[in-house]
């Protein structure tokens, strides 16, 4: 660990420079802070001092408070271990201070950090210094006065776009709308920012307490209809984050009855919303996220991941066409491969299509997307593939059809070469059993559509080098995925712990209960769209293959519908066609189609699975809970099969590949928010009226009875954890 620590020198200038020392990015960790309350008395009463700069080392300046500090504070609920920073330090130390203070400001100020430059007296940053408050992301809002000096420097509708979005800027945007006094070269900074200091000083230059300002702001009227807007638009997007709406109202209150009143109640309102659940699921996410690339045997051998500069996809479908767009994007040289020129013309065209997409919704320059255009090739055979580092194979689902393909490539591809396949369902071992080279065999997993979706499952069998496994790691985080390694297995680890989630919801519609109310409830719950949508989006096709592997592995627990063979068969195909449970037309919202009922109707005679040939009776919560419960259920087989190194990369895979909502904290940290007594009773007694898809597994019971949360480690090494 390198030492925290905050220095302070004083030039013959008299200017002392206040310096906080903690790499990488000078988080504000508590000795941090208590250094930065010593250091700012110490320059207020020296006399040889006459004006303060206060910087971070190592081209940044600092990347806000150290949320670690959060994760104490959940796990023992005393919000006393929060530092009173907004009022000790940051308007009595730094903005009331009897010496002008200037913070010279370089790489980035994010959070807590540029809400201690908004307390100094000017700001000089250097050229594309990222800029922003993103605590709302955390579940929190910012807690060092930023909910009123921001507005009061760069206007209230940006200011609140800014927060609401956790979005940054750049310091030449910061410079326009006056969060940025002035931009200089990165060996000016702290010379002009001395000199800036001194000129406040000498008052040849103003000296401006941003608290204090209310130019910016606007008549109070117009602030009110924005905040008004703001808010109706937070109810909108963000019904279960409690935080967009907070932020705004300590907003209103600062200016209404002045900045200092809305820093107190914004000190409060930070305080309570550290302690909330939002807070703490966000929070998860977030350290769940970075605990992903540590994998034991891994990424701790002492191997070094080797590049990747050119890499083949074989299949210019969706999901070929869709990686490959990803690669490109992120600098790797692709050579698409397709087995006739009119397929190949096809997939070229995806791609193509798929990078204006992102230029036309500012997602990439022009320039970028001309660079990635050119670093694709199509071709009809392998000559192209004696120097790549990398094959994925993206074609159909058929086990013949991928173990020929493995037997070619592994002839004509260097000996280095990773040998990927993006299958969802089939046993990796059984797609390499007939080549040599096993240890070069990986899933690369990749979720549709490719070139957006941010999780990567990385699949390894027993085989697999810990090499492959890096090197694909580091592929992941160059094209900007996330990586979670994940054992061999029907499904995998998302889609495998995910199967019942439709399954459950059929056998909600089959015992009678509306599928447009189940779907209503399932995204008020914090899913984007419901099970039933969702189906007619991916098209049935995929239902009934996916359906049909799951029954064959895991027959003891699945539930069969014959509801999407009967839409089939009545012409429906979801959103493909036009029509499924929804009615999809051009231009407007899918419509539920009431005339999807009688064919309901005949799935619930066929399963005759209503207690008393009459709908059950059920409240919104049991929607939720019978639906999610069994991914909970199965999620726990998996941790127990030893498919994933940690629960906590199963909350990431959820959140990621499954759109969980992520305020939630992913699936089992969700789930242990309830409680595992809660989730195992509910299972129990829903099994014994209604079968064995409900039945809790071994590992839930375990941790139901001895009140273990769902999240431990499992510690008996059972002989599938080999798999990992």
């Amino acid at each position: 660990m390198a030492e925290q620590r905050v220095t302070l020198d004083v030039g013959n200038d008299g200017v002392a420079i206040i310096t906080i020392c903690n790499p990488p990015v000078n988080a504000l960790a508590i000795p941090i802070i208590a250094g930065l309350k010593d250091k700012f008395n110490e320059a207020t009463r020296r006399q040889d001092v006459k004006a303060i700069v206060l910087t971070g080392k190592g081209g940044r300046f600092s990347g806000g408070f150290d949320i670690t500090v959060f994760e104490k504070v959940h796990k023992n609920g005393d919000v006393s271990l929060m530092p009173d920073v907004s009022v000790d330090l940051v308007v009595n130390a730094i903005e009331d201070c009897k010496k002008p203070v200037v913070a010279a400001v370089e790489g980035l100020a994010l959070g807590g950090g540029l809400e201690l430059t908004m307390g100094c007296h000017a700001r000089i940053a250097t050229p594309k210094t990222q800029l922003g408050l993103p605590e709302l992301s955390l579940g929190v809002i910012p807690g060092f006065g930023g909910t009123q000096r921001l507005p009061r420097l760069i206007g209230l509708s940006k200011a609140v776009e800014m927060m609401l979005l956790s979005k940054s800027i750049m310091s030449e945007e910061g410079r326009k709308l006056g969060l940025i006094d002035a931009i200089v070269t990165s060996e000016e900074l702290l010379k002009v920012s001395r000199q800036w200091a001194l000129d406040i000083a000498a008052r040849r230059k103003p000296w401006m307490r941003s608290l204090h300002r209310t130019d910016k702001l606007g008549s109070l009227s117009e602030a009110r209809e924005i905040l008004k807007t703001a808010k109706q638009q937070a109810k909108k997007t963000a019904p279960n984050m409690p935080q967009h709406l907070v932020c705004l109202d300590v907003i209103e209150e600062g200016v209404i009855h002045g900045g200092y009143n809305g820093v107190l109640k914004e000190a409060k309102a930070f305080k309570d919303l550290v302690l909330s659940d939002t807070s703490k699921g966000l929070v998860h996410v977030f350290f769940a996220q970075r605990a992903t690339s540590k994998v034991p045997n891994v990424t701790d051998v002492g191997l070094k991941p080797r590049a990747v500069k050119k890499a083949a996809v074989i299949g210019g479908g969706l999901m070929g066409s869709g990686i490959a767009t990803a690669l490109i994007l992120g600098n790797i040289y692709v050579v698409l491969k397709e087995i006739n020129p009119e397929y190949l013309l096809k997939g070229i065209k995806t791609i193509e299509a798929n990078v204006r997409g992102l230029v036309s919704r500012g997602k990439l320059t022009q320039d970028k997307a001309n660079k990635a255009l050119s670093m694709l090739k199509g071709v009809l055979d392998y000559s192209e593939f004696k120097d790549v580092d990398m094959v994925i194979e993206a074609v159909i689902e058929s086990i013949p059809l991928k173990q020929k393909i493995f037997s070619e490539i592994e002839k004509v591809c260097p000996h280095h070469c990773i040998l990927a396949t993006n299958t969802s369902t089939i046993d990796l071992n059984i797609v390499g059993e007939k080549t040599s080279s096993e240890d070069r065999i990986i899933g690369a997993h990749f979720f549709s559509p490719a070139h957006v979706m941010p999780l990567l499952e990385i699949v390894r069998t027993e085989k697999t080098s810990a090499q492959a496994i890096l090197d694909l790691m580091a592929v992941g985080k160059s094209i900007k995925k996330v990586p979670v390694v994940v054992g061999n297995c029907t499904g995998f680890a998302v889609n495998r712990a995910f199967f019942p989630y439709a399954q459950g919801a059929h056998l909600l519609a089959n015992l009678g209960v509306d599928i447009f109310r189940i779907d209503r409830v399932i995204s008020s719950f914090g899913l984007p769209i419901g099970p039933f949508q969702l189906q007619d989006l991916a098209g049935y096709g995929v239902a009934t293959a996916v359906g049909k592997e799951f029954a064959k592995a895991f027959s003891d627990r699945t539930f069969q519908s014959p509801l999407v063979d009967l839409l089939l068969k009545s012409g429906r195909n979801g959103k493909n066609n036009g029509k499924g449970y929804y009615i999809y037309e051009k231009g407007s919202k899918p419509k539920p189609d009431p005339s999807v009922l009688p064919i309901i109707e005949e799935s619930k005679r066929l399963t005759n699975i209503m207690p008393g040939g009459k709908p059950i009776s059920i409240t919104d919560k049991e929607i939720v809970e019978m639906i999610l419960f069994p991914v909970v259920n199965e999620s726990c087989r998996v941790l127990e099969d030893g498919i994933v190194v940690r629960a906590s990369d199963l909350d990431v895979a959820s959140v990621l590949g499954m759109s969980f909502p992520s305020y939630r904290g992913g699936i089992l940290f969700w789930a242990d928010t309830l409680g595992s007594k809660h989730v195992y009773t509910s299972l129990k007694k829903w099994s014994q009226i209604h079968g064995s898809f409900y039945k809790p597994s071994k590992l839930l019971e375990e941790r139901a009875m001895k009140g273990i949360p769902l999240s431990a480690p499992v510690s008996s090494p059972s002989t599938s954890r080999s798999r990992l």
